[in-house]
This record gives structure tokens, sequence and C-alpha cells, in this order.
């Protein structure tokens, strides 16, 4: 039974960060036949490297993306080369900290079970490549920065140390038992800490981790005096001391990781306050701060502090106009506060323990992915984009309630809310809607900080998405296009694929198929009627080929909005008479 119930979990668990299902069967030539043992190997030996370079994870082979068990059916000496990867230098360096076993279902179909710790090894590959686990995906890792990594893993030993007397009878009961049912229906509490290694054995008794008695102790305070987080509402927007204090309210959250911050959230949440000044669609909430970012900010300072520094907790300050989130220590390499400003998708895991137990319960997703999102948030919302500065060895994460642009300004971008636009894009149109719908490659240049290949990259993306075009033939000055809008002359097929051109900025075969309900010679003759009408503009060839924006879809557009502009100014007029 309790190898059903496992069999189950790997069926149904989605593949990322710490999870990976392999097929050990080739389809590419259409007959399904045994993967060659030498090729299935490497890709274990890839994975599971990843995985013990990041934080560790689980690989099962022989079950399809699908779910479908369909099994290992290789020959027993092929089975014990790929049961015996993690340990052979053939494939990786040094020995990867593993536990593999063989599963058989009721079926009969053999699986092979891996489990990967995270390890303070940088393990190379055979060909000495270094991969990390990023996501659902092995990414290749730079050379010239495994030293940094090496180092910086060892930060994560600290979580792994056994406080004196910590015992199981420490942790709360009712806590491990939600956390056992995230992981799958009937497995115990005690087998879950040890499978995720927040338990070992030593010296013939299972004792506790700091990272598990911070997560899930009942008294997580007696292992860490200051893993709490602490709440000030500053009166203004400066902090100020003495007989002018302006504390308006201050209190501490404390309460194990695993509920912390559900708990940190219902008591902040009343101190975010609506911003009933505006009111148009281009916001995704009425907030004046988004909640993604706000409670990512504080995630993260949670999961990613240094525990090794006891005198410091987790901070949040809000003023009039900011909130600031403060973390005890630096982010470990790679990873740097410049990195983090540049939203690029970098992740290395101080506490890995803690960072898989709280991705279990669902406050982390992707690694990598929260702070990009925060900047796309903060944009979304018209605010300022997130700042990171070391204060004094302590990260700290400023939000901005401030919108960048005036309400017109921003009552003009939310025409573009359904157009796929970074936000550099949207700076730009910002520019433009103040400078007469125009700019040039040197405007873009200047306002968004990059150079003309970037430029160019971006208003070539605008272009195709029918939101700018060149001035004239050969200019490197751009008109703003209000976007595309279906009127009496575009024919009605077309119309309905609008909202997907102008989202994507083209159009496919496919596309036309799952809108429109035809047949794919149909969406075809669709498409060449299109292109050869001037509505649409072909691009690419055979396989590759996508449908842009054509130059009488863009006329058209605009010369139905002047109408409607029109037609409204002569309603208005006449009521006015009336």
């Amino acid at each position: 039974m309790e190898i059903d119930r496992d069999i189950q979990r790997w069926i149904e668990a989605e593949e990322g960060q710490f999870f990976e299902r392999k097929s050990a069967l080739d389809r590419a030539s259409g007959r399904v036949r045994h993967r060659k043992a030498a090729d299935l190997a490497h890709d274990i030996a890839e994975t599971l490297s990843a995985m013990a370079n990041a934080d560790g994870g689980e690989l099962v082979v022989g079950i399809e993306n699908d779910g479908e068990v369909s099994g290992v059916p290789h020959p027993a000496d092929k089975v014990q080369l790929l049961l015996g990867v993690p340990k052979n230098r053939n494939y990786v360096s040094p020995p990867l900290p593993c536990v593999v076993h063989e599963v058989v279902s009721s079926e009969k179909k053999r699986l092979l079970h891996f489990q990967v710790d995270w390890s303070p090894s940088v393990h190379l590959l055979a060909d000495s490549r270094c991969l990390l686990r990023v996501g659902p995906s092995n990414q290749p890792f730079d050379k010239d920065k495994i030293k940094a990594l090496k180092d910086a893993k060892h930060q994560g030993l600290f979580e792994r140390t056994f406080p004196a007397g910590g015992r199981l009878e420490d942790f709360d009961d009712n806590l491990l038992a939600k956390f056992a049912e995230k992981i799958g229906a009937g497995i115990s509490a005690r087998g879950v800490l040890a499978r995720l290694r927040l338990i070992e054995g030593r010296n013939g008794h299972a004792v506790p981790t700091l990272a598990a008695l911070l997560l899930f102790g009942r008294d997580p305070l007696r292992w860490h005096e200051r893993c709490g987080i602490d709440f000030v509402r500053w009166e203004g927007t400066v902090r100020k001391s003495g007989a002018e204090l302006n504390i308006a309210k201050r209190f501490r959250i404390e309460a194990p990781l695993a509920i912390l911050l559900d708990r940190a959230f219902d008591a902040i949440k009343p101190f975010i306050r609506e911003r009933h000044q505006l009111h148009d669609l281009f916001f995704i909430e009425k907030l004046e701060y988004p909640t993604f970012a706000w409670q990512e900010a504080i995630v993260n300072a949670v999961v990613h502090r240094d525990y090794s520094i006891r005198g410091l907790g987790v901070e949040v300050w809000m003023f009039d106009d900011r909130i600031e989130v403060r973390s005890p220590g630096l982010p470990p390499s790679p990873v740097t506060l410049a990195a983090l400003a540049q939203r690029k998708h970098v992740h290395c895991s101080r506490n890995p323990l803690i960072v898989r137990t709280l991705t279990i319960l669902g406050y982390m997703r992707e690694l990598g992915e929260g702070v990009p999102r925060m900047f796309d948030e903060m944009e979304k919302a018209g605010c300022y984009p997130p700042r990171f500065d070391d204060i004094g060895g302590v990260v700290q994460v400023t939000l901005r309630n401030e919108p960048i642009y005036d309400r017109a300004t921003l009552e003009w971008l939310s025409k573009f809310k359904e157009v796929e636009l970074s936000g550099d894009q949207k700076r730009i149109l910002a520019y433009a809607h103040a400078h007469d719908c125009r700019f040039t490659s040197r405007n873009y240049q200047d306002v968004i900080g990059t150079d003309i290949y970037g430029a160019s990259f971006s208003i070539k993306d605008m272009i195709r998405k029918g939101i700018a075009r060149s001035l004239s033939k050969g200019s490197r000055v751009y008109v703003v296009h209000e976007p595309l809008s279906a009127g009496p002359e575009v024919p009605e097929d077309l119309a309905r694929m609008l909202p997907i051109l102008q989202r994507h900025g083209f159009l496919k075969n496919a596309d036309i198929v799952s809108v429109l309900k035809v047949s794919r010679p149909t969406a075809t003759r669709l498409l060449r009627d299109w292109v050869v009408s001037d509505w649409l503009a072909m691009d690419g060839a055979k396989r590759w080929t996508v449908y842009r924006v054509g130059e009488r879809l863009i006329t058209q557009s605009q010369a139905n909005k002047k109408k409607a502009k029109a037609d409204s100014l002569d309603t208005e007029t006449d009521s006015l008479k009336s």
C-alpha cells in the first residue's frame, strides 16, 4: 500500500524545482523502444546534479510526462548501471548525496526512484559542465562562479545544525499532520520529516534540525529568539525619535515558520490602504501596494534571511509613502543586490530545507521568479519599481506607493492593458504621450537606459503588435497608435482574431483553427486572403510562418477610432444644443 501511495503521488505531482519524471522509452521513430541506457544515465546525472547544486529533489524514471506508468524494461545489468549513476564518477563528480531504490507497481512495472539531497559541494558532469536546477529545467551555470557558489552553499549548513535538547516531542503535531497531507495521504509526519532531511538519525535516535524546529516547533523562540517579524507603522515619511517619536502602531508576529507568513499577512493587511483616487482599469487592484509585491518581499525576507545572525530579526516598516522590509544577511552568491535590481532570474538558497518546505506549503513557486514578478506587479500598478539596498549587512526592499505617472497618462496607458508589453515599453509609451505620441530610437535609449540594439529589438516588437509605426520609410521617428479596433471594413472573422493578434503580435494557423473552429486548410485560406488584402503581413517560411499586423489593418483601425471620436463629439454637441 505504501508503494502504491508513492506511485500515485509521483503520477499526480507537478514537475518543477523539486520533482521530475523521466521516460525510459524512445518513441522518436514512431516505434516504442528502450532508450539507450547510456543516454538515460546522462539524463539522470544531469537532473540529479542540478538538483543537488540547488535545493535537492526527487527523480522518478519510468513514468511519462502525462502520468502513464510505462516502467523501465531494461535488462538487469542496465538497471544496475542506472541505479549507480549518482556514485559513478564517469557521470558526475563528486558523488551525489542520493538515496536510490527500485519500486515495482501493481502492474509489475519497474520504476527507479532517486532522492537527492542539497549538497554543500558543487557537482560537475563528466564533461565538466555545471548545472543548476531552476524551476522545471536544468540550466548551465557559469564556471567562473562555481567557487562563489561553493562558499555560499556552506552558509546552508546552519539550518542543518542540531540544537542541544531538541527532540521530536518539541514539534506541533497539528502542524505536522497538515504538512503531511500536502505530501500525500497515508505518509506519517515522521516519514515526511525524514524524507526531507528535516530530522536525521544520530547515535541511534532521530533528532530534529534547527530548520525543523523553526518550521514546526511548538516554541520556535526557544531555538531562535528573533525568528519572528517586527512591524512598525510610522506616521509621516521619516522616522523620528525621542520627544518626536512618531510610531503609530507596533507589534511582533511570532509563530512557527510554517504558519508565520499567513499570520503576518493577516496582521499587516489592514494597514494597506486603498488608493481611492485612481479608478481606471490600468490597475489590477486598487490597493496602494499590489498584494503580491508586499507579500513576496516578506516571504523572501523570512525564507532567505541569515539565521546565524541571532541578534536581528525581519522587520517591516510602513511609512505614508513606502514600505521597507528588512532581512538580516546579504544574499549568497551568485545572487547580488545588483542582479535583483536588474530583474535577473537568479537563485541560490541559503536555507534550502526551509525553502523546500515553504514551497510545498505554497508560499513559493518557481524559484528565482518572485523578484521579477514584483517588478511586473509594481509596474502594472503604475508605481516605482522595488529598490534593493544594503543597510549595514541587512537587505532592505523598498516599495513606494507613489504613482510614476499622472492620472491622464495612466488613463491613456490603460488603453494598452490587453497588449503584452514590457515595463520598458510602457515607459516609452508614457514618454510618447507627453511628446505628441512620437518618439525616436535615441529617445528610447535615453529613457530606458539601453543601447541601440536593445531599443531596436523592443521597438520592432511594438511595431509587430500594431501600436507603433515608422513615420516614413527608413525613419527612426516612430508614431504610437492606440490598440487595434475592428470596424465595418474589417472582415468579421479577422475581427474575432484581433485580441490574440494584439496580445502576441502575430497569428498562427493553429490560432485560427482554435478560435474560429475551422479546419487547417480553411485557416490557411483565410490567412492567405487577409495577406492578399493587406490586412496581415506574412513573416517567415514553412512551419515557422506567422502573420503580423498589416498596413491596411492599422490604417483602418485608426480611421475607426477617429470616426468614433468625431461621432462622440457630434453627439455631445447635439446634446448641448437641445
